[in-house]
């Protein structure tokens, strides 16, 4: 079952990033969004809501907790949320256009590749 990624603020003024589970009227495996500032500006980190005595991204709040829906969340924050907390990596299509460069296409139908041995040894 997929459940809708939401950025919402809590009672405490953290930002956290979670699975909501409307039936339950909770959000699921919360994250803590931590603003880092840089020379750049800002950087963000995605840690477990427990840390640091929880290092999975696990549990639950109920929504009375909740002071504020964010309607709209970047596209790159859900994707590392969704990193964080399943341990996979997640392709972009930048990534999926430069698969062909990376098992030798360059521009010509199939790879370079013939025998598959060869391709595990690269």
């Amino acid at each position: 079952m997929a459940h809708e990624i939401k950025l919402v603020k809590i009672v405490t003024g953290d930002y956290v990033i979670g699975k909501w589970v409307e039936e339950e009227g909770k959000l699921k495996d919360p994250a803590i969004l931590q603003t880092i500032p840089t020379q750049n500006g800002i950087s963000m980190a995605i840690m477990p809501f427990g840390y640091p005595f929880d290092q999975e991204i696990e549990g639950e709040i109920s929504k009375d907790h909740i002071v504020y829906w964010y309607k709209n969340m970047p596209a790159e924050l859900e994707s590392k949320y969704l990193e964080a907390s399943s341990n996979l990596t997640i392709s972009s299509t930048s990534d999926l256009k430069n698969l062909e460069n990376i098992i030798g296409g360059g521009g010509q139908k199939g790879g370079k590749v013939t025998n598959i041995s060869d391709l595990l040894k690269g």
